[in-house]
């Protein structure tokens, strides 16, 4: 059996989301407006026939994958190259920290966007290189044909931009809890729904601009 479609999902909201504070790899879990998130594309999911659930293994994609499997009726495993970039000295600061405190280095990562290597942490290079291979196991080795990802930003524009032809993935955003989905037709891999919140209808939601976005290709 063949993957036809991958569902990517955003995890929903933390505090840290909430205060514009860069998460990385730190285990931060959903706060309760991120559960609320969660449950409302719960009520949603059994619509879209997810066959198997890969989610990184940070708090907040555990949280979200826990929510989602009840509904799905889906198994959950858990794999760390879907994590979120790690972002070394940078968690936990916000954009407006780490532009005032390390000036020159956020300077270089606008230069080289890609290249460049957080101190301490990981360069966007890496990211592509572990969620990549990741990606190619899950729809290599399932023997479902609808596949949720719950995993992060990064890993998610790393993967699109790897493997859709001609996509621009530092073009788009992805909100807390949103949906965006690929399908695959002769081998070619295709978006055909991006940073869908439709399932949030009524509920506020915090966006915020994150340095990957900012730092475009």
């Amino acid at each position: 059996m063949t993957v036809e479609r991958v569902v990517f999902i955003r995890p929903g909201e933390t505090e840290w989301n909430r205060v514009g504070r860069w998460q990385g790899i730190v285990n931060i879990p959903l706060n309760a407006h991120g559960i609320n998130q969660a449950k409302r594309l719960a009520q949603f999911v059994r619509n879209i026939g997810l066959d198997a659930l890969v989610a990184s293994d940070l708090r907040r994609a555990r949280d979200t994958a826990s929510i989602l499997s009840e509904y799905a009726n889906a198994p959950v495993t858990y794999d760390e190259r879907l994590r979120e970039r790690d972002m070394g000295v940078w968690q936990g600061l916000t954009t407006h920290e780490i532009r005032d405190w390390y000036k020159k280095k956020y300077e270089e990562l606008l230069e080289d966007p890609h290249n460049y290597k957080v101190p301490n942490g990981e360069s966007r290079a890496e990211v592509e290189k572990r969620a990549s291979a990741c990606f190619e196991s899950i729809v290599g080795d399932s023997n479902a044909t609808t596949i949720g990802i719950i995993s992060h930003t990064t890993a998610i524009r790393t993967i699109l931009g790897a493997f859709v032809p001609d996509c621009k993935p530092y073009d788009m955003h992805f909100r807390n809890m949103s949906v965006t989905t690929i399908v695959r037709s002769d081998d070619t891999w295709r978006v055909t729904q991006l940073d869908d919140v439709m399932h949030l209808e009524g509920m506020p939601s915090t966006y915020i601009d994150e340095v990957e976005s900012r730092a475009k290709t």
